[in-house]
């Protein structure tokens, strides 16, 4: 099959699979689309909103429609490394044997992420990375393709552990979940307080999603939009002598080149699905609040002004 049918062939399944989502999760269009971006070029995704706006079931019916497994771990301030990752347990022959932990999955939802103290958050951050966990010496390989969608709850950060700069980095996209319109939630109470109960169909598989993963890595750019989303991250760091006084003024630390990568990739997923065979400078933008928005740390005069990291990638941009 050529690249270009493979192509058509994505935007029709990313539209089978949008249509398969709507039956269960009402809205957060623009959500699920980032989420399926970061999924179709192998990223992971931490989704920071309030309690109660279905992020749990969201993650769960997106894996069923892309026929992966799932499981979700909550995280809590007394879960040890081994709770994630398994350990080691003596047989009756005397003999160790590697029980494996839920991190053993597809796809993970890591509940609460900040509420699990460093160690335990360490832990999680080789398997994103390396696609790998080591127990006793030993590496154990993760089965592909793998996930990560860690929730974050942006109210209560009484007894939390804010995770480091350098996990917050691994995660492709970070996702502002919103309050549902009116409207939505009236649908959204309608639909879950009868006796119906609706099934997804799986869409995809984990070869299947594999196969576009490799599709999004042929897809060309060009120079000018490479040129353009490094130009955009550069533009984050305060300490260069190019940098705008504005920059200058509120920011502490910019993004590294970890997010050039992932707006360069993110274009090209961003534009496949829109049926085009090759990502613009508008891919770039598209992606680009969810890709910046965790990798940009404002200063106090930032805070005590209130200006939000998306005003300062929308003056950017």
């Amino acid at each position: 099959m050529s690249d270009v049918t493979a192509v058509q062939n994505l935007v029709a399944k990313h539209q089978d699979l949008k249509r398969e989502i709507a039956k269960i999760i009402v809205g957060q269009d623009a959500v699920i689309e980032q989420i399926l971006l970061s999924i179709y070029t192998g990223g992971h995704s931490l989704l920071i909103g309030v309690p109660g706006l279905a992020k749990t079931l969201m993650v769960n019916t997106i894996a069923q429609t892309l026929g992966l497994d799932f499981k979700r771990i909550q995280f809590t301030p007394d879960l040890m490394p081994s709770d994630i990752l398994g350990s080691e347990i003596l047989d009756q022959n005397r003999n160790f044997k590697f029980i494996k932990g839920p991190i053993f999955s597809n796809i993970i939802l890591a509940d609460e992420i900040n509420r699990t103290p460093p160690k335990t958050q360490a832990a999680l951050l080789e398997a994103m990375q390396e696609r790998a966990v080591t127990i006793a010496g030993q590496q154990h390989k993760l089965e592909l393709p793998y996930f990560v969608l860690a929730t974050q709850n942006p109210i209560e950060q009484e007894g939390t552990y804010p995770l480091p700069e350098a996990q917050l980095d691994r995660f492709m996209f970070a996702i502002e979940l919103k309050y549902p319109s009116v409207a939505e939630e009236i649908q959204v109470v309608k639909a879950t307080t009868d006796d119906s109960t609706p099934t997804v169909n799986s869409i995809l598989s984990a070869e299947a999603i594999l196969e576009v993963q490799h599709l999004i890595r042929r897809i060309p750019v060009p120079d000018n939009v490479v040129d353009y989303a490094v130009k955009l991250v550069h533009s984050t760091r305060p300490n260069l002598e190019s940098s705008s006084d504005f920059v200058k003024q509120y920011i502490d630390w910019g993004a590294g080149p970890r997010a050039s990568q992932n707006l360069v990739l993110g274009a090209k997923a961003h534009a496949a699905i829109n049926g085009k065979f090759s990502p613009d400078i508008e891919d770039v933008k598209a992606v680009a609040k969810d890709i910046l928005r965790h990798r940009i740390i404002k200063n106090y005069k930032a805070e005590a002004e209130g200006i939000s990291e998306e005003d300062i990638i929308v003056k950017l941009l």
